[in-house]
């Protein structure tokens, strides 16, 4: 049976080296035989504030309900976009906020610290593209969009293992070097990693 991926691109820009990144690994997986859908969060109608707490939750737009199935029916999320101060961009924090709930993504217990993780049996690849070098954000910054991402929100659902291919610094790159980045990320969709 073939492998079902999700990629989802987490920038409103779909039309920018973000989505070529996403586009690259959609084109590497087909090549590899698997079953891909995609989802681009800056196409999405959805209100990502639109939730005030755990106990008044928003009614869920078509489009949040449809990236919910597209979740559920993936063996494997592949999360594209950039860091921007120091984290993810507010749209995928938007995203996750809205859909990552009680019911789906974990379910709290009454009586004791612990929550079931209801997304467990997948895994997930962050693409991160990087303005800094990758040495600066791990050891000055101490990498809070990855930790973000894998530690507190998909490991917390269960999802793993996640595993993060940092592509940068962006600044300054030449043709040459993002087309190379590029292959790599196609690669990666070949290797269905």
């Amino acid at each position: 049976m073939p492998k079902k991926i999700l990629v989802i691109l987490g920038q409103p820009q779909r039309h920018s080296y973000g989505g070529a990144l996403a586009q690259a690994y959609v084109a590497g997986a087909r090549e590899a035989g698997a079953e891909v859908r995609e989802t681009y969060l800056g196409d999405l109608k959805f209100n990502p504030i639109a939730t005030i707490s755990l106990a008044n939750l928003a009614e869920l737009e078509p489009d949040l309900v449809q990236a919910q199935e597209a979740i559920t029916w993936a063996d494997h999320l592949v999360f594209v976009y950039p860091i921007w101060w120091g984290t993810i961009p507010a749209l995928l924090k938007g995203f996750v906020e809205r859909i990552f709930l009680p019911g789906f993504a974990v379910n709290f217990h009454e009586n004791d610290p612990f929550w079931d993780k209801l997304l467990a049996g997948r895994s997930a690849r962050l693409i991160v593209t990087l303005n800094t070098p990758s040495w600066y954000y791990r050891w000055v910054l101490g990498q809070p969009g990855h930790r973000t991402m894998k530690n507190t929100i998909l490991e917390f659902c269960g999802i793993k293992p996640v595993r993060i291919t940092e592509i940068g610094p962006m600044r300054n790159s030449t043709d040459t070097t993002r087309q190379q980045w590029l292959e790599k990320v196609k690669a990666l969709g070949r290797g269905l990693a």
